[in-house]
């Protein structure tokens, strides 16, 4: 693709689209200031690493997430961007994600009802069963030969859990669960982005018209409702598909990531495991303390200056792209101490993240991925009090990706069942 031109285009850091090394480029960036020019794929960005100019921008009226209207490069998504670009599908979307304004708003309530704190409270017993029945389906495993406990555990739970939200049958979700990976893989081509895309709608679309026919007390249903009773004028054909895409992705992928990072931190941290079997920290401290240092996505691209955002020490001018850093924010050092890249569960600043987000565009479904995640941990630690990493914690890979912020596997011995979970 041709490099799209900018003023700062000369000297500019550029990002690994593969995500090898994270945490590292993370850190160089921050070196070059709390915000500072990257060049991603051949476009130019600022790229934001400062905890406290990330929440500035977050609730900032003039920082948008449209590019349809506030990224002129973008040209209406019509231009060489849109066909080009292979990472065009992560801001070509419309939905609650993207939305900015009066949009936002009107999208976000459409969804939010599924997510409030009752709603997420009455589903404590449903999430138990089912991490009950993944973790014994862990006791029918081979004893002795390692298993990838991002695949047999991780993963498996919280797909399920938000397809019953959703109202995805499992054949369905089967068929989704490979195309909203392969989305999040940074190292696709563009005809394989635009392959994923077309699948994943043409998915989408089966999954609609199906609650369509047959509508349920799920989310999915509701929102076919919402767009077929108004004629499209509260929600279009696009948002519709889009959002549901979004709520799948994010209500499942950031959940592994969780579950995925908190057991591997554990499992090369025996001493903090330790503080938490004897009382000294909670299973909440875990939690946290993963977010903190492995948020779940580590870069979320685009947003855009809707105007010139003079700051003391630079300027944002008008129609320039914005990628937030939430994983280099969890290891700022001026908010968790010169420390900031070890895992520490008594941290007494872990619950100061924003993992999920902050301002209007945090995330809805953050309640449901902790009370998941604080099921689930103590129920697998308890099960399988012998638990160990299968290789060298240096062996285990992340996955192509620098958003998406998990291990391409997670390989470990079981160690024998303990009688009761």
């Amino acid at each position: 693709m041709t490099v799209q031109s900018c003023p700062f285009a000369h000297g500019a850091f550029t990002i690994d689209p593969s995500g090898t090394d994270v945490h590292g480029e993370a850190a160089q960036l921050r070196q070059r200031g709390r915000a500072t020019r990257a060049e991603l794929l051949g476009v130019e960005t600022w790229w934001v690493t400062d905890h406290a100019l990330i929440k500035q921008l977050l609730t900032d009226p003039r920082v948008s997430r449209d590019p349809y209207r506030h990224w002129p490069a973008w040209e209406n998504g019509e231009g060489e961007l849109a066909r080009t670009w292979p990472l065009a599908a992560y801001v070509a979307d419309r939905n609650l994600f993207t939305a900015y304004g009066e949009e936002h708003k009107r999208l976000r309530k459409l969804v939010a009802g599924a997510f409030t704190a009752r709603r997420t409270a009455a589903m404590k017993e449903r999430i138990e069963e089912i991490a009950a029945e993944v973790i014994e389906r862990l006791t029918t495993l081979p004893a002795g030969q390692p298993v990838d406990l991002r695949q047999e555990f991780a993963y498996p739970l919280p797909a399920r859990v938000i397809s019953e939200l959703l109202g995805i049958p499992a054949a369905a979700r089967a068929k989704l669960l490979p195309l909203v990976d392969g989305l999040l893989r940074t190292t696709n081509s563009v005809e394989e982005m635009q392959q994923i895309e077309k699948d994943l709608m043409l998915r989408t679309g089966e999954l609609i018209e199906e609650k369509r026919a047959n509508p349920g007390d799920d989310l999915t249903s509701a929102l076919v409702l919402a767009h077929d009773d108004s004629d499209g004028s509260g929600l279009t054909f696009q948002e519709l598909t889009d959002t549901l895409v979004l709520i799948f992705m994010a209500g499942y992928e950031t959940t592994v990531n969780l579950l995925d990072h908190a057991v591997f931190a554990l499992l090369t941290r025996p001493d903090q495991l330790q503080l938490v079997r004897q009382g000294s920290a909670s299973w909440k401290d875990v939690v946290e303390e993963t977010l903190r240092l492995e948020a779940p996505l580590m870069n979320v691209l685009l947003r855009y200056a809707v105007e010139d955002i003079e700051l003391e020490d630079l300027t944002i001018s008008k129609g320039e792209p914005i990628v937030v850093s939430f994983g280099a924010a969890g290891r700022d050092p001026g908010v968790h101490g010169d420390d900031a890249d070890g895992f520490d569960v008594t941290r007494s600043s872990n619950r100061e993240h924003i993992a999920f987000g902050f301002g209007a565009h945090h995330c809805l479904g953050a309640p449901l991925a902790r009370l998941e995640a604080e099921i689930t941990l103590p129920a697998l630690f308890n099960r399988f009090p012998q638990l160990a990493l299968a290789t060298d914690a240096g062996e285990v890979k992340r996955g192509e990706s620098f958003v998406n912020n998990g291990h391409e596997a997670l390989p470990v011995l079981l160690g024998a069942p303990s009688a009761t979970g």
